[in-house]
């Protein structure tokens, strides 16, 4: 049998996909047992791979055992059960199996002549997330690469809708605990530092609606030549998982006409359980949200989201058809005319299948595993509270908040020395230690620990275990 240029037989390709496909069960089946954390330098890793690529064909067995020992075999592992920092990456063996599939059948999702089935599936997948958000009829989404492009899309569209394209007069407030890829966003889309309203937050880490208020009034002032347009809500911060005063950012929003965007790339899926609907409320009357399915929805990366109130404004925004130019395009619209065109509704053209594995993992596991272990992590974090608040050598710094809690050693602790820098070198030991990752972050000004729990298969054994071994460590 002639193999086709760039192909293995079927012989080879079995092979091989069997041997990947047990490299992948046995990471999930032994995950709790290795290591959080390998790191090897460059130098290491260059003396290891070889830096030079052959000219003849090698083994895909040899290849696989290399990418086996010494690429897989240096990772911090984002979906270890005793991985607490940053935002966990859990992902699930059905999503993986699914991003297998969108990749081997080289899914085309840019638009529904290419692939009506996967459009179909993006359709179903978004409109369920936009009602477990609370946005009404007519409200829809795409899926993105994460929350770096689904805040980027959403604020390119509520420029576009409320402004009309760009305005060097144009104000967008949001907090001091946003996210950086807020101000990341609005740098690639033009605005400048004096176009941007930083606010202080309250005490409790949430927009300070004072000072928001003031802003706006101030900005709206004569002779100011300011035209204030959006504000920016977060729906659970990373840093301590705080969540603005939403309804009251909603009502300021509809007396000022301004463009309402919710990040809620991190904690916006706690809107699946009661609890977090309530910590929530307002979030159905964002004019656009955020959130990421590879964070607490569990799935592999990448897929984020971006929601719009309504559909419409994301073609506005993103659709372009210059009357004097030709397109290849031309026979997308004309053949399915009364279907989705997805790259009219973003930045790609070129689209992967992103929602397959969200869409067979709530098939496979059902909506009620997914609303339970949110309402697990939730719990698991305000449990973890209560055993550092009973400690007299642990001060909670922050509370929990959408299983997110920040702690550090109490200020008068004999041995916290510069207390900055003490948990700064604890977290570097835990990282060499490879128990388990817990990072820092800084709270008005102070260097504390953060927990983020909102891995399925994290225990209380697990955060007990960990707390133990970073006061040893300290």
């Amino acid at each position: 049998m002639t193999v086709p240029p760039l192909q293995l037989s079927p012989e080879a390709m079995r092979s091989l996909g069997y041997k990947v496909v047990d490299l992948i069960v046995d990471h999930f089946t032994t995950l709790r047992e290795q290591p959080v954390s390998v790191q090897r330098t460059r130098t290491e890793l260059d003396a290891q791979l070889g830096t030079e690529f052959p000219a003849e064909p090698m083994p895909p067995e040899e290849v696989l055992a290399t990418v086996e020992r010494h690429v897989l075999g240096a990772l911090t592992h984002v979906d270890h059960p005793r991985f607490y920092a940053f935002v966990p990456g859990p992902g699930n063996f059905v999503g993986t199996m699914a991003d297998a599939l969108a990749s081997g059948f080289n899914v085309f999702a840019g638009h529904w002549l290419a692939a009506s089935g996967a459009g179909a599936v993006e359709l179903q997948t978004i409109d369920w997330l936009r009602r477990e958000c609370g946005l009404p009829d007519g409200a829809g989404g795409l899926f993105v690469s994460g929350g770096s492009m689904a805040n980027l899309s959403a604020l390119a569209t509520a420029r576009r809708i409320s402004l009309g394209g760009p305005d060097p007069s144009a104000v967008v407030y949001y907090s001091d605990q946003t996210h950086n890829s807020l101000a990341k966003a609005l740098r690639v889309l033009g605005f400048t530092d004096a176009q941007q309203r930083m606010l202080p937050s309250d005490p409790n880490q949430r927009l300070d609606m004072q000072s928001l208020r003031d802003a706006v009034m101030a900005d709206r002032g004569a002779g100011r030549g300011r035209r204030p347009f959006c504000i920016v809500a977060n729906a659970g911060t990373t840093n301590t998982g705080a969540v603005d005063p939403l309804d009251a950012i909603a009502d300021l929003c509809a007396r000022e006409q301004l463009w309402m965007h919710v990040d809620g790339a991190y904690g916006a899926a706690a809107a699946l359980t009661q609890r977090g609907r309530a910590q929530l409320a307002g979030l159905g009357r964002a004019d656009s949200i955020t959130l990421d399915p590879h964070k607490w929805l569990f799935q592999p990366f990448e897929i984020g989201c971006v929601l719009v109130r309504d559909m419409r404004h994301l073609r506005t925004t993103f659709s372009v058809h210059p009357e004097d130019q030709a397109s290849y395009l031309e026979d997308v619209g004309r053949i399915a005319e009364r279907e989705v065109v997805f790259y009219e509704h973003g930045v790609q053209l070129t689209r992967g299948f992103r929602a397959l594995k969200l869409w067979m993992s709530l098939r496979v596991f059902g909506t009620q595993a997914f609303r339970d272990a949110i309402a697990g992590g939730i719990a698991l974090a305000e449990e973890a509270e209560r055993w550092l608040r009973a400690d007299t050598y642990w001060e909670v710094v922050t509370p929990a908040q959408l299983a997110v809690v920040t702690f550090a050693p109490r200020a008068q602790n004999p041995n916290a020395g510069d207390a900055n820098a003490a948990v700064q070198r604890t977290v570097e030991r835990l990282v060499a230690d490879g128990f388990a990752m817990v990072t820092s972050t800084a709270i008005r000004g102070r260097t504390v620990f953060r927990l983020c729990l909102i891995h399925p298969a994290a225990t209380v054994a697990d955060v007990r275990a960990t707390l133990d071994r970073l006061r040893q460590l300290a």
